[in-house]
């Protein structure tokens, strides 16, 4: 089983994701996270992608490619896949195909998790976290017991992530949908895409996604 998980930040996509990863024992293909790696670790394509990076240059299809390959590359032919942040154009949807074909794999679902804008401004901005202990609250839906006093530490202290703020959530909506416009036709023609109400409790959001999973094992 090999999908590409889709959604926009605040959307809950790495939330179930993670799931996917615990219940099914498939693994997420993060890009970001395998650049990182491979550069750490100086493999072939690292060094490439390091060199690029260090100049200041934005790394190609063909090393992000390459990395997506060594990783497969790197685990069982039976093990599950989720593809994140990838791909985000046509040329990266194609060099997918490829990459998959190439070691027998095909790409079964394309799922994305849809939000409304405005409740997922309100849902992003909201939040805030224990400094002391890192529990997380929201203005609306999980406020402390007491005021100013976290639930499970007693800390009177609470910050907010900087970019929580409603034109850098706007922005990144606009960004996911400019970037997702593209690819997502190429899938709609295979019929493979899958739409799940990711304002929906989390727990209702993974039924859903077991769901279609489950429908395509059938």
């Amino acid at each position: 089983m090999n999908i590409i998980l889709l959604g926009p930040p605040g959307a809950g996509k790495g939330t179930q994701a993670s799931r996917l990863v615990d219940n099914r024992g498939m693994v997420q293909l993060s890009t970001g996270d395998m650049l990182r790696a491979a550069v750490k670790a100086q493999t072939p394509i690292g060094l490439k992608a390091k060199a690029v990076m260090e100049a200041g240059e934005l790394v190609s299809d063909e090393i992000v490619s390459g990395i997506i390959g060594e990783a497969l590359d790197g685990m069982a032919a039976e093990t599950g896949v989720i593809f994140d942040g990838y791909p985000r154009t046509q040329a990266q949807a194609h060099s997918l195909d490829t990459i998959l074909a190439d070691r027998g794999r095909t790409l079964d679902h394309v799922i994305e998790l849809d939000v409304d804008e405005d409740a997922l401004v309100e849902r992003i901005t909201g939040r805030f976290t224990c400094a002391s202990c890192g529990e997380g609250y929201h203005d609306m839906f999980k406020t402390t017991k007491v005021a100013d006093t976290c639930d499970k530490c007693g800390g009177h202290e609470f910050k907010r992530r900087p970019d929580d703020n409603e034109e850098t959530v706007r922005t990144r909506m606009a960004e996911y949908r400019a970037k997702t416009a593209p690819i997502l036709p190429i899938y709609e023609a295979r019929n493979i895409v899958s739409r799940v109400d990711g304002m929906a409790d989390m727990d209702e959001v993974t039924v859903a996604i077991s769901t279609i999973l489950d429908g395509a094992d059938a």
